[in-house]
């Protein structure tokens, strides 16, 4: 009897990371092209100049970005240290802080741009998921990753939360659009391979039976 310790067929540790890895890096990478053209061309300047420009890693990192909420960029501390100085939300409105200050920074229009962006990232990713993972059972496992990956990077970058539902209907909206595009591109290719396999196979049985 073997005793040697056999993986899941098909689960295969390093090319699964590879593919998670790749498919994050491709989502940002397509946020990265269009967010600052589309912010420069339409977002209110003075207020983006305030952020850091369009190009500032903030607007695809920050989740506030997204919902059009204030955010600080003086140092209050680095990574998961700054929670305690990031303050509290009641009702979508801070508490503390110079809150009316802040407030005139932000701008309506940079939110719903970068939501837009990223429902076009999401529909990108259909196409990203058809060519990495191929696979329509494993495409909800990897656009969940996505997101969770997101969530995580974004909190540590804001270093608070997400705690805004708009925020969340976006994340679960582009979810839907790559997970639905991506299993159905999977599936037809699937029948489509093996309709030809199958053709393939009733030709070679055509000749076997000619040669007989």
């Amino acid at each position: 009897m073997s005793s040697s310790f056999r993986l899941p067929h098909g689960w295969h540790p390093t090319i699964i990371i590879a593919q998670i890895i790749a498919l994050q890096c491709l989502h940002y990478l397509v946020l990265s092209l269009i967010v600052p053209p589309l912010l420069s061309l339409f977002a209110n300047q003075y207020a983006l100049a305030y952020e850091g420009g369009a190009a500032n890693v903030g607007m695809v990192m920050d989740w506030r970005e997204m919902v059009g909420r204030a955010t600080l960029r003086e140092p209050r501390g680095r990574g998961w240290s700054g929670f305690s100085n990031s303050g509290a939300w009641s009702g979508g409105v801070k508490l503390g802080g110079d809150t009316g200050q802040e407030e005139a920074w932000v701008d309506p229009v940079r939110s719903w741009l970068i939501s837009i962006c990223w429902l076009v990232a999401s529909t990108a990713d259909v196409y990203f998921l058809y060519i990495l993972v191929r696979r329509p059972t494993h495409i909800l496992d990897f656009a969940l990753t996505l997101i969770l990956n997101h969530t995580i990077l974004t909190t540590y970058y804001a270093r608070s939360l997400p705690t805004s539902l708009f925020f969340w209907l976006i994340m679960a909206l582009g979810a839907v659009i790559s997970v639905v595009g991506a299993e159905q591109l999977c599936v037809k290719r699937e029948m489509r391979e093996g309709i030809e396999m199958a053709g393939e196979e009733q030709e070679e049985g055509v000749e076997l039976e000619r040669r007989d």
